[in-house]
């Protein structure tokens, strides 16, 4: 078996299990942990409405699609900010490395910022003088290779850690992918497993309680130290494929269209899909609309611009920015900054 028939295997297993384990007539919305890791990475990618899998390239690719880091050459940086929903903050940060025919490397990290809160009781519903925090954090180390000059493959295995208060849980999971320049002109062909990995498990002080056996009974000792069971959780898994089309508009500039059709795990499926314009390389236009299909999804239309300019020589440098409607819950916002070298 070839390496890319292997590849194409695994990736068509995964989701055939993925399809198996999960009803078409029941949603399992909000039943997996760590759900930060479904807040897309890339104001790029968001301002296509996430319709990324085919055309994921640099620092971003590691979200979307590992394979996608062979595509740029030398060194790439890419900086985020997102404002998403309920004032919550989070920050990316990628970098990837080119090794030529060694392929690339990169390391990606995803951290929440998400202020203090008062601790509060039935009782002491002002708090109780103390504070919270609740900490989400995943990092990888990616490695992608071409295999021909068509066909790619990647990987990002990553850790993943979540807190809140006295309690936390740490994960395990990898991202795979492929890419795929298909005989006919301009079209691409991607496919990713996201988040394969181990459950998650709450535990801490917290769950720490006074247990009383027998409350009916007088005389015995009503304040055993117990532990409140929880329950493992499965990461966010999703299954994508999407293809990526690069329309000729000769002098006109470049555009490209794309759409993703998408298989998650804890809800039903969905397509995005976008496109981008580039006019001289230098200005960028993005528009979108995620979540098609789903008929109870707040995502909707997104859009974005970006520019980019070549400073000092060779050093480039990139700025992006993204909006999505998150129709009654607050817009999101993207900020980025890329350089490469």
């Amino acid at each position: 078996m070839t390496p890319r028939i292997s590849v194409l295997a695994v990736l068509l297993a995964v989701s055939i299990s993925t399809a198996a384990a999960q009803s078409s007539n029941v949603s399992k919305r909000g039943t997996t942990a760590a759900p930060f890791l479904k807040i897309p990475q890339g104001a790029r990618a968001l301002g296509m409405g996430g319709a990324f899998v085919a055309s994921a390239e640099g620092p971003s690719a590691m979200y979307w699609n590992p394979a996608g880091i062979t595509e740029v050459p030398g060194v790439q940086v890419l900086v985020e900010h997102t404002n998403w929903i309920a004032d919550i903050q989070y920050e990316y940060l990628g970098a990837t490395v080119g090794l030529g025919t060694m392929g690339a490397v990169g390391v990606n990290v995803t951290v929440s910022n998400i202020g203090d809160m008062k601790v509060t009781t039935v009782d002491q519903q002002d708090g109780t003088g103390e504070v919270f925090g609740v900490t989400d954090l995943a990092v990888g180390l990616s490695y992608g290779l071409k295999l021909t000059d068509n066909f790619a493959i990647g990987f990002n295995p990553k850790v993943i850690y979540q807190k809140i208060w006295k309690m936390s849980a740490t994960g395990f999971g990898i991202d795979l992918g492929i890419k795929y320049r298909t005989p006919f002109k301009g079209i691409v062909l991607g496919m990713a497993v996201t988040n394969f990995g181990s459950k998650m498990q709450m535990t801490g002080e917290n769950g720490l309680v006074l247990y009383d056996p027998d409350p009916t009974s007088s005389g015995n000792n009503g304040h055993i130290p117990a532990y409140l069971s929880t329950n493992e959780w499965e990461l966010p898994l999703n299954f994508t494929v999407g293809l990526a089309y690069d329309v000729p508009i000769g002098s006109l500039g470049r555009l490209t269209i794309a759409a993703d059709a998408m298989h998650p795990n804890d809800n039903y499926e969905s397509v995005n899909a976008g496109g981008e314009y580039v006019f001289q390389d230098f200005l960028y236009l993005r528009a979108g609309m995620k979540s098609i299909f789903q008929t109870q999804s707040e995502e909707g239309l997104t859009f974005g611009v970006g520019i980019k300019q070549f400073v000092l020589g060779n050093v480039e440098f990139s700025v992006d920015y993204a909006y999505q409607d998150f129709s009654r819950l607050k817009n999101v916002q993207k900020f980025s900054l890329g350089i490469g070298f």
